[in-house]
């Protein structure tokens, strides 16, 4: 028998002694493949003693001013004879009364994985600090990230179109092109205005950069390992998130040059208030909103250009000045927690000497506290900056988390000493694992041999394949791009498991000369519906490849003046070019490359990050055994879901382990290990 001791936020609680304390734990299921599971428990009670009743504030007496706020979750550790077990979350369900008198707190108990989802929350990538990455969007600017290395540039611009399709024809005269197509053809001279124009082309950020920058936001307390997050791991690494946030042409918030301001300094101690600069760009706010007595934005310049203030919270503006003038005091500010972030818009150029965040803190009746923020001189320049955070697609932080998960069946836990947040590919993580011979803790009677497949057939496919190309391959060919369907080329019973990643696939183009039919270089994306009308769709993940010394295209960098350029990054669903390089591409299924016309790339991402599992799962010799163990402090407190268990000579994975943390007793969910 062991004894249980629970801490939350630091603080022993009380425990009923015959209180039962059931904790399940699992990594992979095979009744829920994509799914990122958490360790919790069956909710249990708490007495309502004098130290709990402290801890959770009277939570019963909803009078209680700042009393236990039971609407989110709290750090706790579990303890078996006082040796470190769990750390993870506790929460509050309720409180049970007998007669009008409190008698016992209900709560439960999750590991620390469920934190990802809870510190997260409703967030869209827009609230993250990308602000260093920004660029101004101009023909010059574009004409540099076209021809920029993505090995080395984390932003860059594609070859993707959101409106004129491309080709390219040589022929002479261009008879049936009329000037202004898309035609990628260069030849000097008068009457030749076509090719690719600068602005029908937009930026892409790497999406490494978006994955630090989750590390970074203070408020999410989140850090990954790099077992799979590093530069080295190039399938990952070299994957770049189009920033395509409309349909259509790139426009501000505001539809005038747009500036972030982006001169404060980062707070150091002491701090007054509940609020610090934690960036050059943003204000961080973490205080009661009720005790903010003055909350403002104090703009001081000379000029008498007009301009307007956006203050954005978390990626969202929430207040706009509208056209103001000279030295303006913004009051109009809605308050809440979150981080803040002020853009001038302007088609003038503004000098200020100062922009000052001016805040006055009173957490009790007339206890004052008060901090500014001063730029400096600050100058709002009138070009347009392409704000990353305003163009990014409109995505919850949480979405693209789990998107990038299921792309590479990635599964997490935490680190019990460092706390990091630990992510590798499935296979990788199984591949750590540790051996238990657990056969002389096996209650003998109980145990049942089951079948292990609940599914007939498992999808794997991208949510997003309306763009012309792919809508056209799945109607040709009747078959969705890019998706595996995998059935084991057998006809079983059982449902049908979808997986579906958020984001866009696309089918790309390469381009042939329209006069003889030569291959160029050129491979592009046309992103528009299959009525050739420009196209919204999802978030569109896609690696770059830069081209040099390739066939010369037509860069428009305006409706009349075009220059030739030889170097330029086309998109691509495969890491290389050459299968003799790299064979890895983000399809689910083998697809014929569009560059290479050839089906040779056959790294998908099924076939790596998937395949060994999902075999395994759908082999007929596989099982899922039940067996009840009573398994001792020694392995209870060292195992983890990555070992295999040893039973009479034979070795398990396990699917899903329930364990009674007082008597041992646990309930195994084992694969045999094929």
């Amino acid at each position: 028998m062991q004894t249980i001791q629970l801490y939350i936020e630091g603080q022993r609680v009380d425990m009923f002694k015959d209180e039962s304390v059931s904790l399940t734990q699992s990594i992979q299921n095979v009744r829920d493949i994509a799914k990122i599971f958490t360790d919790f428990s069956k909710t249990f009670t708490l007495p309502a003693s004098k130290t709990n009743n402290k801890i959770f504030k009277h939570y019963y007496n909803f009078s209680i001013e700042n009393g236990f706020d039971g609407r989110t979750k709290k750090d706790a550790t579990i303890e078996l004879n006082h040796l470190p077990f769990k750390d993870g979350k506790i929460k509050l369900e309720g409180v049970d009364l007998k007669n009008g008198v409190p008698y016992a707190y209900r709560i439960t108990f999750f590991g620390s994985t469920v934190e990802l989802k809870d510190s997260l929350g409703e967030d869209t990538l827009a609230s993250l600090d990308l602000s260093a990455l920004n660029k101004t969007y101009s023909p010059s600017e574009i004409q540099t990230s076209l021809q920029a290395d993505p090995n080395t540039t984390h932003v860059i611009a594609p070859l993707i179109t959101h409106t004129r399709r491309l080709f390219y024809d040589s022929s002479s005269g261009h008879a049936h092109d009329d000037n202004h197509t898309g035609n990628l053809f260069y030849q000097s001279g008068a009457g030749h205005e076509h090719g690719v124009l600068w602005s029908d082309l937009k930026y892409a950020v790497r999406i490494h950069k978006i994955v630090e920058a989750i590390q970074n936001k203070s408020e999410y307390n989140i850090t990954f390992s790099n077992d799979f997050f590093n530069s080295s791991n190039l399938p990952y690494y070299n994957l770049f998130m189009w920033l395509h946030r409309k349909k259509g042409s790139v426009e501000n918030l505001g539809g005038l040059p747009s500036s972030s301001v982006n001169e404060w300094s980062v707070s150091t101690p002491p701090y007054n208030t509940d609020t610090r600069m934690i960036s050059s760009t943003t204000l961080s706010v973490f205080g009661d909103v009720n005790s903010y007595s003055i909350f403002s934005l104090i703009l001081t310049t000379a000029s008498t250009d007009s301009y307007r203030v956006s203050v954005l919270l978390d990626g969202v503006e929430v207040s706009n000045s509208g056209n103001v003038s000279g030295t303006f005091t913004f009051d109009s500010i809605f308050l809440d927690n979150g981080e803040y972030t002020v853009y001038i818009e302007s088609e003038s150029t503004i000098v200020f000497s100062n922009i000052r965040w001016n805040i006055e803190y009173e957490p009790i009746p007339d206890l004052f506290y008060t901090d500014t923020f001063d730029t400096g001189s600050y100058t709002h320049t009138a070009t347009f900056q392409f704000n990353i955070s305003q163009q990014i697609p409109d995505m919850k932080v949480i979405d693209f988390i789990t998107g990038v998960f299921r792309m590479f069946n990635l599964t997490a836990f935490v680190d019990k000493v460092t706390n990091e947040i630990i992510v590798k590919p499935l296979d990788n993580f199984y591949s750590t694992g540790n051996t238990y011979e657990i056969s002389k803790y096996i209650v003998s009677d109980g145990s049942s041999v089951n079948v292990a497949l609940p599914f007939r057939e498992i999808n794997l496919e991208f949510e997003d394949t309306e763009t012309i190309l792919a809508k056209q391959h799945d109607q040709l060919a009747g078959k969705i791009w890019a998706k595996q369907s995998w059935t084991n080329f057998e006809k079983l019973d059982g449902e049908i498991y979808n997986i579906k990643l958020p984001f866009s696939k696309v089918k790309y183009e390469r381009l042939y000369n329209v006069l003889g039919g030569a291959a160029t270089t050129i491979q592009y994306g046309f992103f528009v519906d299959d009525n050739q009308d420009s196209y919204f769709g999802k978030p569109l993940l896609f690696y770059p490849i830069i081209q040099t010394s390739g066939t010369a295209i037509s860069f428009m960098t305006s409706e009349s003046d075009r220059v030739s350029l030889t170097s330029y990054n086309i998109p691509s669903n495969s890491l290389s070019l050459n299968s003799a390089t790299s064979k890895a591409n983000i399809n689910f299924f083998a697809e014929v490359n569009e560059y290479t016309n050839t089906s040779d790339f056959t790294d998908t991402l099924f076939n790596v990050y998937y395949k060994n599992y999902i075999t395994s799962v759908f082999n007929q010799k596989n099982r899922l055994t039940k067996v009840t163990a009573y398994l001792p402090l020694s392995i209870l407190l060292n195992y983890t879901l990555a070992d295999r268990f040893i039973i009479n000579g034979n070795s398990y994975k396990i699917n899903s382990i329930n364990t009674n943390l007082e008597t041992g007793k646990s309930e195994l969910e084992l694969l045999n290990d094929l």
